[in-house]
């Protein structure tokens, strides 16, 4: 009886030990041919997106690290392994294991473009962990025209994004920012209390004019970047923002009084403009949730 059921069973499946030999020499050649590295690189890839979504950043990296290393060609997994260090990089920090997870992130980054070069996401990743690493204290004015030149590089490739042009006028703010107001300090430094110029004064000539050389391009050029994002995203207030104190930039650059009121005229109604937009979308209904 039971060799009858065995028969019967051999009959349906036919002959078992010469199927399973057949798979296993498939299983072999595919793990020969390096199927079996990107299976094993795709676990360790979902592995490593389960520990970033539960904070465990430092086994996320392991993982991420582990996919790469088994599948080089697997992108995905260098990008992740990027955005993992910078997600553990704080700002400002001068800790020398913080230091190193902001460079881990460019250099993993910037290995991801050897094989794309128009790969956005990496650009966009060296350009905010530049800016962020810029901070200081204190600022590293040239990190911060780098992320400027990998943000610059974005709009060559995809040029109807609006973040970009965003991230080039705001750095070119910063660097004049920066300058303006160094001069106003360096001036006031050598004058009586009653000659120093408040935030709010124009600059005299003799500290104008080199501000103006040193800087004017900056300026302009980020003006024309935040009215590019703002046509782009009509409702961009946060362009609006930094486009509003880039006029003020201008205005400190300008030597005709009815120029310069002209400037600040403008900034200010761009700050009427942010207004409208924040109470138009305050009075918006809530979204039901999905």
């Amino acid at each position: 009886m039971q060799k009858g059921i065995a028969a019967a069973v051999r009959s349906r499946l036919g002959n078992a030990p010469e199927r399973f030999c057949a798979v296993a020499l498939v299983a072999v050649v595919a793990c020969a041919a390096g199927g079996c590295n990107k299976l094993k690189a795709r676990d360790m890839l979902s592995q490593g997106v389960q520990a970033a979504k539960a904070n465990q950043w430092d086994i996320a990296i392991e993982k991420f690290k582990q996919a790469k290393d088994l599948d080089p060609s697997l992108q995905t997994a260098r990008l992740y392994l990027a955005t993992a260090y910078a997600n553990q990089y704080v700002p400002g920090s001068p800790d020398e294991a913080n230091v190193n997870r902001g460079k881990e992130a460019i250099k993993v980054y910037k290995e991801a473009l050897e094989r794309d070069p128009n790969n956005l996401s990496a650009i966009d990743g060296i350009g905010s962990m530049l800016y962020h690493m810029a901070g200081g204290p204190p600022p590293k004015l040239d990190l911060m025209k780098d992320s400027r030149d990998y943000h610059r590089q974005h709009i060559k490739i995809k040029p109807d994004d609006p973040d970009p042009y965003y991230w080039v006028g705001e750095i070119d703010w910063e660097l004049s920012y920066k300058a303006d107001n160094q001069a106003r300090l360096d001036y006031n430094k050598d004058m009586p209390a009653k000659k120093q110029i408040k935030p709010e004064d124009p600059l005299p000539d003799k500290i104008r004019q080199p501000f103006a050389a040193a800087y004017a391009a900056d300026v302009d050029e980020g003006i024309t970047a935040l009215k590019k994002a703002i046509e782009l995203r009509p409702d961009f207030d946060d362009a609006m923002g930094m486009l509003n104190l880039l006029y003020r930039q201008k205005a400190d650059m300008t030597e005709n009084p009815q120029d310069r009121q002209k400037l600040l005229e403008d900034a200010d109604a761009l700050i009427d403009k942010i207004k409208e937009i924040k109470q138009r979308r305050a009075n918006q209904p809530a979204q039901p949730a999905s």
